[in-house]
């Protein structure tokens, strides 16, 4: 086996190797983390419209101040029921009055 005249070398050997491993393994997580942040960026590039893509219509101006189109929203449509009944001014309808 080993004696006390290798030992100490072969612990120092695989110190070192146990610190290349860790090192690489490292460096493999950054590089993927960086790869993922990158395609992210270009994922959310790409769903941004640019300067040469045409306004989207009802959207403020390119460079509007945005608390000027959130102090203003857009008025929600009015829900249309045709099968409703005209109310009078207590709620209740043809049906809930006789």
């Amino acid at each position: 086996m080993l004696g006390p005249e290798k030992l100490p070398r072969v612990v120092a050997e695989l110190g070192r190797w146990v610190g290349r491993a860790r090192a690489m393994a490292r460096q493999f997580r950054e590089q993927l983390e960086e790869e993922v942040e990158l395609e992210a960026a270009r994922k959310a590039q790409a769903g941004r419209p640019t300067h040469s893509d045409p306004p989207i219509a009802g959207a403020p101006p390119a460079g509007a101040d945005a608390t000027a189109a959130a102090a203003h929203p857009p008025e929600p449509p009015t829900p249309n029921y045709p099968h409703a009944q005209p109310a009078d001014a207590t709620g209740a309808n043809d049906e809930q009055r006789t």
